[in-house]
């Protein structure tokens, strides 16, 4: 009984902190008349804070120190935090200039581009299925492209930019809260910088918009933190291939705010684009939940074996753990989804 609730708490965090990140292009049309780059600069400022005030609650401090001594995790770091800050200032924009549809592309294609980017930089072997997967999500780009009239750039950049984010956080190998923490403490100096500037250069929204607008800034902070923590919660709590599953509840509210509260224009091939990368994603989380399935049965399978036979279980039990870990989804749940915040 107690697994259970601790499932069904775990699946309530996620549906939240995927459910927030869906919901966010309705925050940020509230920070006008502040730009995309001031607003991403305060959301850098205050994050930081509001991470902090999470690290001094759970007390965790340790690994600053390791991480300050480590120049090849700093400069990964670093490399993170640049490409999160392009990753975020472009959505910002996107969202308060009408483009919220194209940003929600960005995001159901994130895990194609995620995996056609391990076959490219990571030399990994792809499934009939996922090779199928990624050349349908090649031609719905060529599809949208031609509704567009140009390459959905928007989108592009967006999956470009948070694939590689999750790229070097997969080498970086820290936990969410800490990772944020680290990399907002690279970007606060020069976020503080700008803002600095811009308040010197009477360019500032922060205290010209009063108290409320200045208030709303502030909660860039909270904004990002609070569906950070909530993923945290439901990772420990509920299997990899759920969340694999809930990931697509952000892009899923983004596409429907777009078209129903943002009335955003979906003429015939864009539906057309859309639906190819939605049939994509369907092929491909198929064949994750079979191959889940198929690796739970196999790893029965060789613990009934090795039960039978206790000679062999030295042997058998080890060389098969790394391919039948249970409830797993690899290939459609990309690391940076454990970092996912826009």
């Amino acid at each position: 009984m107690e697994g259970k609730n601790e499932q069904r708490a775990g699946l309530l965090y996620g549906i939240g902190a995927y459910g927030m990140w869906g919901l966010v292009p309705l925050f940020w049309p509230l920070l006008e008349p502040s730009g995309a780059i001031e607003i991403l600069a305060h959301r850098m400022v205050w994050s930081l804070g509001v991470v902090a005030v999470a690290l001094m609650f759970v007390r965790r401090w340790a690994w600053i120190g390791e991480l300050v001594h480590d120049r090849r995790k700093l400069g990964l770091i670093s490399v993170a935090a640049a490409t999160i800050s392009v990753n975020w200032g472009l959505y910002i924009w996107a969202v308060n200039n009408g483009h919220v549809v194209e940003a929600s592309l960005g995001y159901f294609i994130n895990p194609l581009v995620t995996i056609a980017l391990g076959v490219l930089l990571l030399g990994e072997r792809l499934r009939p299925a996922q090779w199928a997967a990624v050349a349908i999500s090649v031609a719905a780009v060529l599809v949208l492209a031609i509704g567009y009239g140009k390459p959905p750039w928007v989108s592009l950049v967006l999956a470009f930019s948070f694939a590689t984010y999750g790229l070097v956080k997969k080498k970086v190998n820290m936990g969410g809260l800490e990772s944020l923490a680290a990399e907002t403490a690279v970007l606060f100096v020069p976020a503080l910088g700008f803002l600095l500037w811009l308040a010197a250069t009477g360019g500032s929204t922060f205290t010209a918009g009063g108290a409320g607008h200045g208030f709303l800034l502030a909660a860039t902070g909270i904004v990002t933190a609070l569906p950070l923590i909530c993923f945290g919660a439901a990772a420990i709590r509920v299997p990899l291939s759920t969340l694999g599953l809930l990931q697509y509840l952000a892009p899923v509210f983004q596409f429907g705010l777009g078209v129903l509260y943002f009335h955003e224009a979906m003429p015939p091939e864009r539906w057309a684009g859309f639906a190819l990368v939605w049939l994509a994603l369907s092929l491909l989380t198929w064949d994750a939940l079979r191959t889940a399935r198929r690796n739970r049965v196999l790893a029965a399978e060789l613990l009934a074996t090795a039960a039978a036979a206790p000679g062999a279980a030295a042997t058998a039990v080890p060389d098969a753990a790394p391919d039948t870990a249970p409830d797993t989804v690899p290939d459609t749940v990309p690391d940076a989804a454990q970092q996912k915040i826009t």
